[in-house]
């Protein structure tokens, strides 16, 4: 019978692991009688099923893992013997005559997890001298799986502040080296696995790097445990350092899913010190990288720290936070040539709602952001991209919600330009959202210059846009829309009968060109309004 994929790769997992237990069944028994010569044979047999090349990196976890739970017990024997007398250099020395590299790997770093223990070598010198023992795996996964298995038994053993391994000879920078030398070498072995294989099983690939993608990110995790790490060390040593490896990989997934690590592991504060640095690498990534979602999130992190704490506004005026995003996103969109409207615009959305939840007072930076919008859309036609759409109205919504008064949007210069990019539909569901917010907040519209303003915004209600007749309208809509602006007029009023005056004769220039269909509906309020002023 003929297996397929899926149950061949079943039966070399089912393999793996009766070989593995098989060995471990045999290292038990050496370790209860504590005959380490056997201990160490069968310990070296039972890791060779880690040598298999057969397994995807999901299954091969599986049998890690196993593997894992077994190390543990034997670094606990380990252990014990240090504590009877046997000498933990002569165990260092012993395990590296095991035949294949792999398992001496594995026994090597088990060893040197209680050599660093023992404190019988500067951890430093240990840590050292296992991160470039590693180097002698260099297939992908095995040498992932091999290096995660290094970060996770010597965590608890750097020399960190307040850390027992702290010493004159082990400082946190050697802590940092350690780490920041073994993500280095994992993410170039994880880079590597999309070269390796026919192209045909590229996609294959790709999800297989997906998979495997948190043993390289748990470095970083690691490093922002650190406590040692200052923010003058994180600027001048580990951001720097991590961006290197981020933007010379040259690899799309690897430079998202990195640059995302760094913006949720570490903490805000250092972000917003460190802007220029971080936000440096962004056009220096491929093209290819969901950059919009990245500085997204950023702006996002840095929206919420802001919110968190009156005490920290200071600091993002200090550190001109606006206007180096601004920069970054300008940058990031020149060089990015490929990007689609839709990416750029939504870029615009994340920058503005990060300056009305931190700078709400700075109505020149949200007009500014408007204006960098409409230099993007500018020689372009009428989006007709819905996604794109979509974000446009997000944009032109986002000041009414936080200002809860059109008559501050009537201030930004920009708006009503990049509602000219929308589509005749699109400009009337934004013209019905401009006048709802009115109708919510019962703003009143007191000035003429402000309602000519308004009424500006609103045109693809008061008349037919771009030669679109009124009979090609649902009926039920334009009823609707048309007792809209009937209900804005009642809105528009000041107590001076000049000005007054001035608005009727404004509201009446615009409602005039609405054609016979629109006239029932808005000229009886303006008479009304009228009415009012000689009564």
């Amino acid at each position: 019978m003929i297996l397929d994929g899926a149950e061949e790769e079943e039966k070399w997992l089912a393999e793996g692991i009766a070989g593995l237990q098989h060995n471990a069944f045999y290292m038990h028994r050496a370790l209860d009688s504590n005959n380490l010569r056997d201990a160490l044979k069968y310990s070296a047999q039972m890791l060779s099923e880690l040598r298999t090349s057969r397994l995807s990196p999901h299954k091969y976890y599986e049998l890690y893992m196993r593997a894992f739970d077994e190390l543990r017990k034997l670094e606990m024997f380990f252990k014990e013997e240090s504590k009877r007398g046997c000498s933990v250099i002569d165990l260092y020395e012993l395990v590296q005559h095991a035949g294949n590299i792999l398992p001496r790997l594995y026994l090597l770093c088990t060893v040197g997890s209680v050599y660093i223990k023992s404190k019988e070598a500067p951890a430093k010198d240990v840590l050292k001298d296992l991160v470039e023992m590693c180097r002698g795996i260099q297939h992908p996964v095995r040498g992932l799986f091999l290096r995660s298995y290094l970060s996770q038994v010597s965590r608890d053993k750097l020399p960190d502040i307040g850390s027992e391994y702290e010493g004159d000879a082990d400082t946190v920078m050697d802590a940092v080296e350690f780490v920041l030398q073994n993500f280095t070498e994992m993410n170039k072995l994880w880079v590597r696995m999309q070269h390796q294989g026919p192209v045909r099983e590229k996609e294959k690939r790709e999800k297989e790097r997906n998979e495997l993608r948190d043993l390289v990110g748990k470095n970083l995790h690691v490093l922002s445990q650190i406590e040692g790490i200052d923010l003058d060390m994180y600027k001048e040593t580990v951001l720097p350092r991590v961006l290197e490896q981020v933007v010379n990989c040259k690899d799309e997934l690897a430079q998202y899913y990195l640059m995302d690590c760094i913006i949720q592991v570490f903490p805000d504060e250092y972000h917003l010190q460190t802007l220029e640095t971080l936000l440096g690498a962004c056009p220096q990534l491929q093209p290819t990288v969901d950059i919009k979602t990245v500085l997204s999130q950023l702006m996002e992190r840095l929206s919420n720290y802001a919110s968190s704490s009156a005490e920290v506004l200071p600091e993002f005026l200090q550190v001109e936070a606006f206007a180096k995003l601004s920069n970054a996103i300008g940058m990031v969109i020149e060089a990015q040539v490929d990007m689609p409207v839709v990416g750029a615009i939504s870029l615009y959305v994340s920058l503005l709602t990060f300056i009305l939840r931190v700078h709400p007072d700075r109505l020149d930076y949200v007009d500014q952001v408007l204006g960098a919008c409409v230099k993007k859309l500018s020689g372009k036609a009428k989006l007709e991209d819905s996604k794109a759409t979509k974000q446009v109205v997000a944009l032109l919504s986002a000041p009414l919600e936080k200002y809860n008064d059109i008559v501050t949007a009537l201030k930004l210069s920009y708006y009503p330009r990049i509602m000219e990019h929308l589509d005749n539909g699109t400009n009337k569901v934004m013209a019905v959202v401009i006048i709802q917010s009115i109708m919510k907040n019962n703003t009143c519209i007191s000035t003429a210059d402000k309602v000519e303003a308004l009424f500006e915004l609103i045109k693809g209600l008061i008349k037919d846009l771009d030669g679109t007749l009124v009979d090609e309208f649902d009926e039920e809509d334009f009823m609707e829309e048309q007792n809209s602006v009937a209900r804005l007029i009642h809105m528009l009023h000041n107590d001076d009968p000049e000005e007054m005056l001035k608005i009727i004769c404004t509201v009446r220039k615009h409602i005039l060109t609405g054609g016979p269909k629109r006239l029932p509906f808005t000229v009886p309020p303006l008479i009304f309004s009228a009415l009012k002023v000689w009564f």
